[in-house]
């Protein structure tokens, strides 16, 4: 996983495990989100920048309704912006480098 169970209870600032029957699967959810949304696996590297979006993910997904939902988003999608194009920048490496 991008994020383990304790970082993702830290990114929400929650304390104990009453709440990990519903953030676990929202954990679990997030590497294909990420592979869905920038053509790309997150998995196999350790990204800092995929575990930025990941946690911000998570926040949304956990928060819908929070006043900064709105914000939140708009950092999300310029991270996914990113990803992406780092995610094609990383394809056409290899591609080069045959």
């Amino acid at each position: 996983m991008i994020l383990s169970l304790e970082e993702a209870r830290e990114a929400l600032r929650i304390d104990g495990e009453d709440n990990d029957t519903i953030i676990i699967p929202l954990v679990q959810a997030i590497p294909n989100y990420l592979k869905i949304t920038t053509g790309r696996s997150w998995m196999e590297d350790d990204n800092p920048l995929a575990k930025v979006a990941a946690k911000f993910i998570l926040q949304l997904w956990y928060y819908p309704q929070s006043e900064d939902a709105s914000r939140v988003q708009r950092t999300i999608d310029s991270l996914l912006m990113t990803l992406a194009a780092e995610a094609r920048s990383i394809t056409a490496r290899k591609w080069l480098d045959g």
